[in-house]
């Protein structure tokens, strides 16, 4: 296996990617720190980020480059997450992230500046497939199970492998946060980013307002009655129990027969959406659990044998769900071996190589996905 020694490191203003930083150092590695700009609107994160990623690379002595990607990343991230949102669907940007600006933008900007590799602060592992240096390597999942990150790495293509690392795949959290600590970053106790890929956590409901304005429709129970007024589709999500007002002496008095305490309006979840009738169907909670379900538009990063034991992850960080595959094409229907809730359109269905059982402690070997349909 070929050991590459000019890296181009993320370096995203957080702890994971400070400390790949320094550890790609301690292995002896010639490091370039790039700051990825990509989203800049008022209560974003990136100036802070920016800021941080600056004090970590002057600290570790790293050249630091800035790249803008804010016009490619509302061309192809958040032009897909409102469109998603607008279909009806439930979709996942940071998917699409990972896919167009640092495995894409990126990566090709790496390669094509000379430089043998590029790194980021990814929980996930890239091994050999057959003997330990042999130049065939797969995606595995990480020694952190809660922080595994290949469900949003499943679109990397296969021939990327062998020029990315991940180098603290096999720490946990808790011993990254401590080598932080011990190496005195100044990110070390920086708290974990959450929610958009750059973008960071926002009020949903406020930014699909700004971005897609309303569409005001109605809310139905299971029997078809109109109970209320939804606001917009994109506001809502299957298995929600918020959000959403409705009449409630309409609903107590077509439900009477159900409930316990007739005059108290139990919790009540979104059931389905219509994006033809732009109506949102909502009633109490009903077993939404499944036992089959399709993906669309796959990807393999390396195909499934008839004989490898396949499992199945439908959210980041999901439950893995042994089940059996049937592929036509770019397209295949899944059938689990034991049916799971919440299963929702836009969705990826990620699908792994399971260890054997002798071997329990190994990583998943990640072998691709594609979109869920249901």
């Amino acid at each position: 296996m070929n050991h590459p020694h000019k890296i181009a490191l993320g370096l995203s203003g957080g702890v994971d990617s400070a400390v790949s930083a320094k550890l790609l150092l301690e292995a002896g590695y010639e490091v370039t720190a790039v700051f990825m700009e990509c989203w800049r609107e008022p209560g974003c994160r990136a100036e802070v980020d920016h800021q941080d990623a600056l004090k970590v690379a002057l600290a570790l002595n790293l050249p630091f480059q800035v790249l803008d990607f804010r016009t490619a990343y509302q061309d192809k991230v958040m032009s897909y997450f409102l469109a998603e949102y607008q279909a009806g669907r439930t979709p996942n940007p940071d998917v699409a992230c990972n896919r167009e600006i640092k495995f894409g933008l990126f990566y090709d900007w790496a390669i094509g500046h000379g430089f043998d590799a590029i790194a980021t602060g990814h929980y996930a592992q890239i091994l050999p497939l057959t003997a330990p240096d042999s130049a065939v390597v797969g995606l595995f999942t990480a020694k952190d199970a809660h922080k595994d990150q290949t469900y949003f790495l499943h679109q990397l293509q296969a021939n990327q492998l062998g020029q990315i690392l991940f180098p603290i795949g096999h720490l946990t959290k808790t011993e990254v946060r401590a080598a932080a600590t011990n190496w005195n970053l100044s990110v070390a106790t920086k708290p974990d980013s959450v929610g958009i890929c750059f973008v960071g956590e926002i009020d949903l409901k406020k930014f699909l307002t700004e971005k897609l304005g309303t569409n005001p429709g109605p809310i139905l129970d299971l029997t078809g009655q109109i109970i209320g007024q939804h606001a917009g589709l994109w506001f809502h999500t299957v298995g929600q129990r918020h959000g959403f007002k409705i009449d409630s002496k309409k609903f107590l008095a077509s439900h009477a027969a159900q409930l316990i305490d007739q005059n108290a309006l139990p919790p009540l979840y979104v059931i389905s959406k219509n994006t033809q009738a732009n109506s949102l169907v909502v009633d109490l909670k009903v077993e939404q659990s499944q036992t089959s379900f399709s993906v669309s538009q796959l990807i393999w990063l390396q195909k499934p044998k008839k004989t490898d034991q396949l499992l199945v992850r439908i959210r980041h960080t999901g439950e893995l769900v042994p089940c059996q595959l049937e592929v036509a094409e770019s397209t295949a229907k899944i059938t689990l071996d034991r049916p799971l809730e919440g299963i929702s359109a836009g969705q990826f269905g990620v699908f792994y190589k399971a260890s054997p059982e002798t071997q329990a402690q190994q990583p998943h070997q990640c072998l691709g996905g594609g979109v869920i349909e249901v």
